[in-house]
């Protein structure tokens, strides 16, 4: 829960990036088209929203354009 406020910071801050909770489920849409990750987890699960922070900052879905 603690890490949520995190991880719609990281959203907002990149395009093609959409953030989405519905029902205490949060979901990462990186992309578009066919290509597009979708990157899921529960609100309240710190661990797995840190791992999709690291993902959309240092990993695969890092922001190459600046």
């Amino acid at each position: 829960m603690y890490q949520l406020g995190n991880l719609v910071l990281v959203c907002s801050q990149r395009t093609g990036v959409l953030f989405q909770m519905i029902n205490g489920d949060v979901a990462v849409y990186v992309g578009s088209g066919p290509d597009r990750a979708v990157l899921t987890t529960k609100w309240h699960d710190d661990e797995k929203i840190r791992e999709i922070i690291m993902e959309l900052n240092f990993g695969k879905y890092k922001d190459e354009g600046g």
